[in-house]
């Protein structure tokens, strides 16, 4: 029963009541999953945010969020500390995606931004300073906006999500600066 159980896909807690799984999407033209990211998108490149695409939305959303992060910072031997790229929130559920450089201007009305860790309002490329590092792009559904929230960072933004979440999404692309 328990390998059965592992076959079945994760279904968030509202999913689960209405007896439906999640198939939320993130895509993206530029990198496979586990890929490594174009140059073009980093700290050797533009440092543009690459292109990303989602679909499958679990009815019932009202906004989505984007968190970009890296869990191998610094050193993917020995990560210490998560570091924030990109925080977007209140997407409306009617956009399919972002272009390329979308986080580097400004954002549709009503789309917002948090601070990461480069302390800006901004995409912030890949930038490892030793090693392949991994960067999760993760997307989620959310049965509510965010209101009230003035520029905030990962654990803010997260905390207000709290209990809303009808379903998420990852697109995982990974990096490493020519020679280190």
């Amino acid at each position: 029963m328990a390998a059965l159980l592992s076959l079945l896909p994760f279904m968030p807690p509202a999913a689960a009541k209405n007896g439906a799984a999640m198939t939320l999407s993130i895509t993206s033209p530029a990198f496979e999953d586990m890929g490594p990211i174009p140059a073009r998108y980093t700290c050797e490149g533009e440092n543009i945010s690459p292109p990303l695409t989602w679909s499958n939305l679990p009815s019932g959303t009202k906004s989505l969020v984007l968190i970009v992060d890296d869990p191998d910072a610094p050193d993917p031997a020995a990560p210490r500390l998560t570091w924030v790229h990109w925080l977007v929130y209140n997407i409306p559920p009617g956009m399919t995606g972002l272009e390329a450089g979308a986080g580097n201007r400004p954002l549709p009305p009503g789309v917002q931004e948090g601070v990461g860790n480069s302390k800006r309002r901004e995409y912030s490329g890949p930038c490892p300073p030793v090693g392949r590092h991994r960067y999760f792009h993760k997307l989620y559904a959310l049965d509510v906006l965010l209101e009230g929230l003035r520029s905030p960072d990962k654990a803010k933004l997260e905390a207000a999500m709290q209990g809303h979440v009808l379903g998420e999404a990852v697109r995982v692309g990974t990096y490493r600066i020519n020679g280190r």
